[in-house]
């Protein structure tokens, strides 16, 4: 069987980050999230792959090649614009001759949710197998609607007292060729787009058989906002399986899975707590505090007593002494001036809500700090507040508190009224 992977989308929901790449190559747990996809494919047992790409396509094409560094075997298909998941799924008719799987890029999953949905067709042996995972909030997914394991109708995000159950579409299917025919027959949504889950209706009209395969929570994530990418982070730290390739000081002190790659540096004083991963040639400390579930990317400078919680630091970023950063994504050669500050709590313990695609969203969370793009730079003494974005090569002067969102390429300064008096 081989796989068709979707990954053409333009991730708007996760800008900042994604103004500057692809969202399937943000780095979680040390590693992009496709390639954790991919990688899940493989140990599933299917190792050829074609990607559907738009959005980016050169960048990852770059990245993953033609598979060979991954154990895999990859073609690419480029889609003319954002036009919908069974355009995508269309152009893999030249490259599948029999039943094939299908995942959403944007998915952090074990193998073992993808063996169940490829177990479970091979042996029933219907037009369509689709992964279900319980969902809290319905109304931002497509819904199945179930006959015991059979799909009798797919809502798209229903509201919550409309909603026939809690089972979301997983983005994680295995379909018959007949799909192709079905996806000619699409007809585009109200969004302008032909949908996947459109093209299986048809199916389903037909009186043909569509089995749901219902898969664990915790096993699945579809990473759509920016706070998903701090749970993947957490679930890739899990997974990791810890390498000390790099130059650890004396009186440095790990405590769980702690990993360090090659040319990486950990200074005296240091306490790191894991999971943790340290990519390449970054220089940690001394008498830093590294908290549980921090990425840290390559060529990164964490300097002197500074805290690190929860977070993702991307490549060739420098967190000046004295800084603290928690549950937040910096984005890559930013620049954190002496003693800037995360705030990632509210004074008043509720969660912490954000702007998303321009809607005010509550993450549901009460610890969220900031999302920096690529470029950033404060100066010192930057205080940010809860569920800040900040645009890529922005600037924030010294002793500045930032309580909103700041667009890209800002320069936002304080200026202080002085007086000056005779003693």
């Amino acid at each position: 069987m081989k796989a068709v992977v979707l990954a053409a989308g333009e991730g708007i929901r996760l800008r900042p980050l994604t103004s500057t790449r692809p969202k399937h190559l943000i780095p979680v747990g040390g590693k992009p999230l496709l390639e954790h996809l991919l990688s899940s494919i493989k140990a599933a047992g299917v190792d050829e792959a074609l990607i559907v790409v738009y959005y980016m396509a050169d960048r990852i094409k770059q990245f993953f090649g033609d598979g060979s560094k991954f154990g895999m075997k990859l073609e690419y298909a480029l889609q003319d614009g954002v036009r919908g998941t069974a355009d995508a799924t269309g152009l893999a008719k030249d490259y599948v001759k029999e039943d094939f799987l299908l995942v959403y890029g944007d998915l952090f999953t074990t193998p073992d949710v993808i063996k169940q949905v490829v177990r479970s067709h091979e042996k029933e042996k219907p037009a369509a197998t689709m992964a279900v995972a319980p969902v809290k909030h319905p109304e931002q997914y497509g819904i199945i609607e179930l006959d015991e394991s059979h799909v009798i109708d797919i809502v798209e995000k229903p509201s919550p007292a409309k909603a026939p159950t809690n089972l979301a579409n997983a983005g994680i299917c295995a379909l018959s060729t007949e799909i192709f025919e079905k996806i000619g027959q699409t007809r585009p949504s109200s969004r302008g787009e032909r949908e996947i889950t459109d093209s299986l209706r048809l199916f389903i009209k037909e009186k043909q058989s569509v089995l749901a395969v219902q898969v664990s929570s915790e096993e699945w994530l579809d990473v759509g906002r920016p706070w998903d990418l701090l749970e993947a982070n957490r679930r890739a730290l899990n997974r990791m399986e810890p390498i000390n390739n790099g130059q650890i000081e004396d009186g440095a002190h790990f405590i769980g899975l702690v990993s360090v790659a090659e040319r990486a540096r950990v200074r005296s004083g240091a306490y790191i707590q894991g999971p943790v991963f340290i990519g390449e040639d970054s220089d940690i400390g001394p008498n830093c505090f590294i908290r549980p579930y921090t990425s840290i990317g390559k060529n990164v400078k964490i300097g002197n007593a500074c805290e690190m919680k929860s977070s993702i630091i991307m490549d060739e970023t420098r967190i000046r002494h004295l800084s603290y950063v928690g549950d937040s994504v910096i984005g890559k050669d930013c620049n954190l001036g002496a003693g800037s500050i995360v705030a990632n709590y509210r004074l008043d313990g509720k969660t912490i809500k954000m702007t998303v695609k321009d809607e005010i969203v509550d993450s549901e969370r009460t610890k969220l700090g900031v999302f920096l793009g690529d470029g950033v730079k404060t100066g010192i003494k930057t205080l940010f507040m809860p569920g800040i974005k900040v645009g890529q090569d922005s600037w924030i002067g010294p002793n500045l508190v930032v309580y909103h969102d700041v667009p890209s390429n800002a320069f936002l300064l304080l200026k202080q009224k002085v007086e000056e008096h005779e003693r």
